[in-house]
């Protein structure tokens, strides 16, 4: 067997060579949409439920294995694996992000398959039980790789328009995946024993996988090029760092930061129900075949009705998807802690099914609709760096907390939890998906001063925003202007009221202010228009006036 050393030096000579052919030219025509693209997205998704499925073979045995294999009796310690699992994938998807970022989504995708190959044979024949946790280390990797990577491929694929129905699509590829695999690997756990036959699976899992990246997979960096282009190649305030990036997508932005605690308590949830469930059924007296059942009943569910909320996302929007999502999963997880029978477990796996997948794929999405493409792929790494420690902090509380006061006050404090994360969105995030305006191609580009003048004098409902920085403002603006600048436009649509005609104002028209136009029209304010010749040409036509007793509409106001 490969020694980690010669795994990483085997790595690195497949994938350097890789990331220095810059992966493939660029198309002639590039076209974006499920539609144009469906035969890659297709193919993306069935890449997806290999990976899913990766992860599902460990669903509903693992915990027996602790128990019957490695005879660990601490809850703790039965639900290491997760956490083990749960950070590295966490780390591993933020710099999924980056890499796919820097070096192409394809190369990163082939790779998180080639970390994956050790992962079966060591859960076939560990000795010990640090040597299933060295395959969780692996296999935490590879789904960060895989995962995230096919995630933002088709993100790409999609564009704006079907965003949600996108990620409904993936997610629930992946999900659904994981619950036949759990289902696959409980029955034959059942039949034929615990070791090593269930990872039997997970060899052809790797094979067909790997072979399908390698050979049938193209890069999709340059449909991200191409939105970026529509979108204008440069984020307005310009292409912030990755600290910033992290730091807009943890806390600061108020959308982004309420995506990433919902998708943090998502997994915590279903980080307790990975390792809690199965015991508390095992406790009730459920065979390993209806373990396995249930184990697969709440992926399975979350996976399929990912097919309705992705979709449904991208009509009704996606801030209560989120909040009431948040809120079905802590009943689901309520009804089964109070459940002592399959029927009960089964309503309450169900209920759990429903509530993240209306948040699961609702929570990509809406990363999608804040962040810029150009930096797009490293929120979302961020993003699903903080979702997938959920995984850790679940399993770790919930072990340290059921060993201490027992499994069923676990699950109860992870229920409250989920509750007050399903409010902290409902509080703090706004609605991040925007209607597209349809462009009139015969529709002026920008408004004359001649004509904002005449609509300032008549009192009509017009707000005037300059871009440009503070001192330029200073120096000299329109008397109703409202100064805010380019880099700061994005944070603060939240005060440009909506049903106003906005206009956007630079120094000499142009540049600044039909990018930032475009960027209002893009979150919905439809009649954004820039200013003709912008603060210059209203200077021009105002020669002689200046601001003497207080601002008045049409007049400039500059500094002496």
């Amino acid at each position: 067997m490969l020694t980690l050393n010669a795994t990483i030096r085997l790595l690195h000579h497949i994938i350097v060579p890789m990331m220095k052919m810059n992966v493939m030219a660029e198309p002639q025509e590039i076209t974006l949409g499920l539609r144009a693209n469906l035969a890659q997205f297709s193919l993306l998704i069935v890449v997806n439920a290999f990976v899913g499925a990766m992860v599902g073979m460990e669903r509903s045995i693992l915990p027996a294995i602790a128990e019957h294999d490695f005879h660990l009796a601490a809850r703790a310690a039965i639900l290491s694996f997760i956490v083990v699992f749960g950070v590295t994938k966490a780390l591993t998807n933020y710099l999924a992000g980056r890499l796919s970022d820097a070096y192409g989504r394809k190369v990163v995708l082939v790779s998180g398959w080639i970390v994956a190959s050790p992962v079966p044979f060591l859960l076939m024949w560990a000795p010990s039980w640090s040597w299933v946790l060295f395959a969780n280390v692996l296999l935490g990797i590879s789904q960060g790789l895989t995962w995230s990577t096919t995630v933002i491929m088709k993100i790409d694929l999609a564009g704006p328009k079907n965003r949600g129905l996108a990620m409904g699509l993936n997610e629930f590829a992946g999900y659904f995946a994981v619950a036949m695999s759990a289902l696959a690997t409980g029955y034959v756990a059942s039949n034929f024993g615990l070791r090593p036959q269930p990872f039997y699976l997970g060899i052809g899992f790797v094979v067909v996988g790997l072979l399908l990246s390698v050979l049938f997979v193209r890069e999709t960096k340059h449909h991200v090029r191409h939105e970026a282009k529509l979108d204008g190649n440069v984020p307005p305030g310009g292409m912030p760092s990755q600290r910033q990036v992290f730091a807009l997508t943890s806390l600061k932005d108020r959308n982004l930061s309420s995506v990433s605690q919902a998708g943090l308590v998502n997994n915590l949830n279903d980080g307790m129900a990975w390792g809690l469930f199965p015991i508390l059924f095992a406790a009730s007296g459920m065979s390993l075949v209806e373990i396995g059942w249930l184990a697969a009943i709440y992926p399975g569910v979350w996976g399929l009705a990912q097919l309705v909320t992705g979709a449904l996302s991208d009509k009704i929007g996606r801030k209560w998807l989120i909040v009431g999502g948040m809120w079905v999963q802590a009943i689901g997880i309520m009804v089964t802690v109070l459940s002592k029978a399959f029927i009960g477990f089964a309503i309450g796996a169900m209920l759990l099914g429903v509530g993240t997948a209306m948040v699961y794929p609702t929570l990509l999405a809406a990363i999608g609709d804040v962040a810029h493409p150009t930096w797009r792929a490293s929120a979302v790494g961020v993003y699903r760096l903080w979702r997938d420690l959920g995984y850790a902090i679940g399993a770790l509380l919930a072990g340290v907390v059921a060993d201490a006061l027992g499994v069923k006050a676990a699950i109860w404090l992870i229920a409250g939890l989920t509750v007050g994360s399903g409010l902290l969105a409902a509080i703090r995030m706004k609605e991040t998906l925007q209607k597209r305006s349809t462009v009139n191609p015969t529709a002026p580009t920008c408004i004359t001063v001649d004509d904002l003048d005449g609509r300032l004098s008549k009192r009509e409902s017009v707000f005037v925003v300059d871009v440009r920085s503070a001192e330029e403002f200073s120096a000299g603006h329109v008397a109703t202007a409202k100064n805010i600048p380019l880099p700061t436009l994005d944070q603060s649509v939240g005060t440009i009221p909506r049903g106003a005609l906005v206009v956007t104002v630079c120094g000499k028209g142009g540049g600044r202010s039909d990018t930032a136009a475009a960027l209002l029209r893009a979150r919905g304010f439809d009649h954004a228009i820039a200013l003709c010749g912008g603060t210059n040409a209203w200077m021009s036509a105002h020669p002689t006036e200046r601001l003497k007793d207080g601002p008045s509409p049409g007049v400039l106001f500059r500094k002496n």
